[in-house]
């Protein structure tokens, strides 16, 4: 009797401890709702003497007003930007997120010229799965601290080390391009992209792909449907929750991308790290020699070695989230200034001309233009450039960076060196 009485206690309590339990986590999403709800309220009511393009709907904002494609949602922005041309600058409602957009010079350089305004935008939290808290996305004390450490990873004496692998790839390059001489037009675009990604593989990670060779690589397709996938995010608030996002095929393939980018570079990390162990093992025990001053060191190495100031190396993960940001930032965007400069190069003969007497005086400090004024400069010397497209026939489309949707298409003739 007393044993069925404890049961009845026990089961009673159960209930009323789950019953607790959901009445808790009821008032907890019913708060957090609150709280979002009130914090919407005071940016709507701060931002709203800035002017906008339309009524937003509740929710998701401008979202369902925005142009999926990448060319037709940047001609939408600038068509945005001309109507409002009079006013300093719009507001964009993103979900609940207010976005401003800026196209006055002066206002735009009170942001990028002050060192205050370093916090990022809550949309690179969809650059944070691929990228982590790296240089891009991270901010405040952490950001500071890390900018710090790899400061010295970029001076001018170690950056002269990549040249000849950029001369190398550039050259690679141009005998691809060579097939082109005194023929049609055709996109060059493509073109260029691989050969900054196959630089920066190197540069980074001392990790030679091939992606000239072989542009159908793997990690190729993965980094560029990845960026694909981000910037389409960003513009759909319905996908931003993880959870709801992964029940969509797109969700899926972006936790496919997600894993052949982190493999790939979790494997070049700890190849090149017990490489470097090894090394300092063969030193240590006297069976090994002096590192060659010849052998080219990778932002890798320099990472893997690099301290702070209380003696700290970097863990793993924060390795692997600079060489991805690294990855990230540095061939996609030195593609398309390349690009574009080809373009302006080819449409305008009379600079091109220009350009030519200095071709031996091109070279620049910062990783990013030395890079892009190696690659022009191996093109120039070996081609005359002319520009197939108007101004109007590019199609740009405005994604992480802004690149041509319909390339870049250039007729070539081989440059002979009488004609300098």
């Amino acid at each position: 009797m007393a044993g069925l009485w404890l049961g009845l206690v026990w089961q009673k309590l159960l209930l009323w401890g789950a019953a607790s339990a959901l009445s808790l986590a009821g008032a907890s999403l019913v708060l957090s709702l609150l709280q979002r709800v009130a914090s919407y309220a005071r940016k709507w009511q701060q931002m709203r003497p800035i002017p906008t393009v339309a009524r937003a709907y509740p929710l998701v904002g401008h979202a369902l007003l925005m142009k999926p494609d990448g060319r037709e949602f940047f001609q939408q922005i600038i068509e945005y930007t001309e109507e409002y041309r009079h006013m300093p600058l719009l507001k964009l409602w993103v979900g609940p997120v207010p976005m401003v957009a800026l196209y006055n010079a002066e206002n735009v350089e009170v942001i990028l010229t002050s060192s205050k305004q370093i916090d990022k935008s809550s949309m690179y939290k969809f650059l944070e799965p691929w990228l982590g808290l790296g240089l891009l996305t991270s901010t405040g004390n952490k950001w500071r601290s890390r900018r710090k450490m790899l400061t010295p990873t970029f001076h001018f004496t170690i950056l002269e080390d990549f040249l000849d692998i950029m001369n190398e790839q550039a050259n690679i390059l141009v005998k691809k391009l060579e097939k082109h001489i005194n023929q049609e037009a055709f996109n060059c675009f493509f073109y260029i992209t691989l050969c900054a990604l196959d630089i920066i593989c190197e540069t980074a990670m001392g990790k030679n792909i091939g992606a000239q060779s072989n542009d159908d690589s793997e990690y190729v397709r993965a980094v560029y449907r990845m960026s694909e996938m981000i910037f389409r995010r960003i513009k759909m608030p319905w996908l931003w929750l993880d959870l709801w996002y992964l029940m969509f095929k797109e969700g899926w393939e972006h936790k496919k991308s997600l894993q052949i980018l982190h493999t790939f570079t979790n494997s070049v990390i700890a190849e090149r790290a017990n490489e470097m162990n090894a090394n300092e093992d063969c030193r240590g025990d006297g069976r090994g020699s002096a590192p060659s001053k010849n052998k080219r060191r990778a932002f890798l190495d320099l990472l893997l070695s690099v301290t702070d100031d209380e003696g700290n190396r970097l863990s793993h993960e924060d390795i692997r989230e600079e060489v991805d940001t690294f990855m990230f930032e540095g061939h996609d965007t030195t593609a398309a200034a390349i690009n574009w400069s080809l373009y302006l190069l080819g449409s305008n003969p009379e600079v091109q001309k220009k350009v030519d007497h200095e071709l031996d005086d091109v070279f620049g400090q910062k990783f990013a233009v030395m890079e892009e004024k190696t690659i022009l400069s191996c093109i120039l010397r070996h081609f005359w450039i002319e520009s197939n497209q108007k101004r109007e026939e590019l199609g740009l489309e405005g994604q992480l960076i802004l690149r041509p949707s319909n390339g870049i298409w250039i007729k070539l003739k081989r440059r002979n060196a009488d004609e300098r």
